[in-house]
Parts: C-alpha cells; structure tokens; sequence
C-alpha cells in the first residue's frame, strides 16, 4: 500500500448491498481501516464483519464523520436526500460520488436526466464545504465481492476540479488489484460516465459477464 494511504480510513456510504460490501472487502484487504455506514448500525456491523478486522460498521453519521475518504454508493432515489443530511459531518472532506442515476424498464438500463447536470454536480452543490470526486461507476459488484477473484480488470474514470483531490482517487483506485485509476476530466463530464454505466449493464445482461472498461493509450 502506498505510504500516503498510511493510516487513512475510508467510509462507504451506502447501506449493506454488493457494491459496498465489495468495496469494503478490497480495501480492507490493500490496509486501510474502513467504516461501513448504514441507517441500520447493527447491520452494518454485519457486512463489516466479511472483510475482517480492520472493518466495522456504524450509523451513516458515524461513518460520515470517521472517514478522511468517503464513498458514496447510494442508490440515486436516495443520493440528494442522504447527502443533505450528512451536510455537517462531510465538511472539509473528499467525497468520492459513485452514484448512476440510472432507470430501468423493459427495455433494460437508461440514463436519467439530473437537474444539476450529474449525480456528482448534485453533490458538489449540497456539499459546499466538501471536495467532491467522481469516480468508480463501472466496476462490477459481482467481482469486488467474490475473494477468488484476485485482479479486477478495470480502469476507473476519475473526474473532479482539484487536482490533489483526483490524484488521490486515482491512487486509491489502483489498491485494488489489475484496478487502475485514470484522470477523466472536470467535475462537469461526470454525466457521461455516470450514463455509460448503462452500456455495461447491458452487456453484461446480454453476454452474462461483468465486463469494466480499459483505456487505451493512456
């Protein structure tokens, strides 16, 4: 583990599902002590017991004001409100977005339109006092999960307006193995990778894999 991630503890903000549950299992794997927040402590006590040690879990609050990192993967009914509530205790902190205000119909996976732009300028705009990150929207839940997959074949888009803020993100990103981190753009891009999101699911349906995306180039 990189020497700037000493000590570091990262929150993922989101409730119990796969995409948290994976991701506190990769990062609790690369050190980093992680706090699972749910509205329900107990259960994410829970969750946080399948990573191990350097896991535990907390209310929302809890694990909001506890992580120099936090991550959020909340469902997108669910973004605005939950971050609004959470105003105070993200002050001053980065705040990495994972959020795809995605639909879904007959037809599979859609793109909805955001008022704001993007799940991620959303966030910018509720959490003023926060440094806001976009990045991890097409890494597959199914893989962060299993623990026999050894090396997650992705690159993860990265995207925000203060350089040291995606720098960071970028390196946390490549703590998870055959993971790689790459600077995607300003904060106001976000839109099109949040809505790619729904090509890859798709896929995935179609083909029954977990395909990511790589770069070229780069």
């Amino acid at each position: 583990m990189s020497s700037r991630f000493n000590g570091t503890t990262v929150s993922v903000r989101g409730g119990t599902g796969p995409q948290v549950r994976g991701r506190a299992r990769r990062f609790a794997a690369a050190g980093l002590t992680v706090v699972l927040g749910s509205r329900s402590a107990d259960r994410a006590a829970g969750t946080a017991a399948e990573p191990g040690p350097s896991a535990r879990g907390a209310t929302n609050a809890e694990a909001a004001a506890a992580g120099d990192l936090v991550i959020v993967a909340v469902p997108w009914n669910g973004h605005r409100e939950l971050l609004v509530s959470l105003r105070d205790e993200l002050a001053g902190k980065v705040v990495v977005d994972c959020v795809n205000p995605l639909g879904f119909d007959a037809q599979g996976a859609f793109a909805r339109p955001v008022a704001e732009g993007s799940a991620a300028q959303q966030a910018a705009g509720v959490l003023p006092n926060s440094t806001v990150v976009a990045a991890f929207h097409h890494v597959s839940a199914v893989l962060l999960e299993d623990p026999a997959v050894t090396s997650v074949d992705t690159d993860v888009l990265v995207l925000g307006d203060v350089r040291e803020a995606t720098d960071l993100v970028q390196d946390l990103a490549s703590l998870i193995p055959g993971v790689r981190g790459v600077y995607g753009g300003r904060l106001r891009n976000a839109h099109q990778v949040e809505a790619l999101t729904a090509n890859p699911i798709s896929m995935n349906r179609r083909h029954k894999s977990h395909a990511g995306v790589r770069l070229t180039d780069v």
